[in-house]
């Protein structure tokens, strides 16, 4: 029997989302793509899976880059090595940080749109080439509180998950009839990860136990939308701290 594979898209850190959500995936027996602009950063994510007896493999891409997200996918589709096509594809590419709105240069407004909104189309359009022939599947897009709303300072990553949440609805009715369940994870509030523990670590402190998102419960949340039956489907779900205002 082959087996289940599953691509992730946006891998950074050991302890960041995408990185999570790959060990969550191949602690249920899936063969991981692990996917992200950073060799060292996907090779330590991949050896940390295969040391625990799982398997994965990294595979370097710019998701921003159409050749090179085809590439992956012509990857995770191949024949052999006793692997199934993918069964889940998951989008967690992006970048955020308070600018004011006037320090905004356009390469730079074009640079987030294109990381957090252009990317997870040319993922989300790969999979669906893929996964709609197979009627069956499942596409995940890492949303934030900005998909839902432009806060002072953050226009220009507003502007790019307001983006890709207008993708994930527009697939979701597209292809849901089709086998494929399209979900939007709206994250609200800090995830307790490397990434914001080394650029605000006051900020970590000062909100105390459970009151950032912990990387490990954002992930079983995207292996439960995974293995929804399809007579009840979640399309979009939020996640916050206890203590995060809303």
């Amino acid at each position: 029997m082959n087996k289940p594979t599953a691509i992730v898209v946006g891998v950074g850190a050991e302890q960041g989302v995408g990185a999570a959500v790959c060990r969550r995936f191949a602690a249920e027996g899936h063969h991981v793509f692990v996917a992200g602009r950073t060799q060292a950063k996907i090779d330590r994510v991949a050896r940390a899976i295969l040391d625990r007896g799982g398997s994965a493999e990294p595979v370097l891409t710019d998701a921003t880059d159409e050749a090179q997200v085809i590439r992956l996918f012509d990857r995770a589709m191949a024949p052999g090595d006793r692997l199934g096509p993918p069964d889940a594809v998951v989008f967690n590419a992006g970048n955020n940080r308070r600018i004011d709105f006037r320090d905004v240069e356009a390469t730079l407004f074009e640079d987030f749109w294109r990381v957090g909104c252009f990317a997870g189309f040319l993922v989300g359009r790969e999979a669906a080439r893929r996964l709609v022939p197979l009627s069956r599947g499942t596409v995940i897009f890492t949303g934030a509180s900005a998909s839902l709303r432009g806060k002072p300072g953050f226009a220009q990553f507003a502007a790019a998950k307001a983006g890709l949440r207008m993708v994930a609805q527009s697939m979701a009715r597209e292809f849901g009839p089709q086998g494929i369940h399209v979900a939007h994870v709206i994250i609200d509030g800090g995830i307790d990860g490397d990434r914001l523990r080394a650029s605000a670590p006051e900020m970590a402190a000062a909100r105390g136990a459970d009151g950032l998102l912990g990387i490990e419960p954002i992930a079983e949340t995207y292996w439960h939308i995974h293995r929804q039956p399809r007579s009840a489907w979640t399309h979009e779900i939020d996640l916050r701290p206890f203590k995060e205002p809303f």
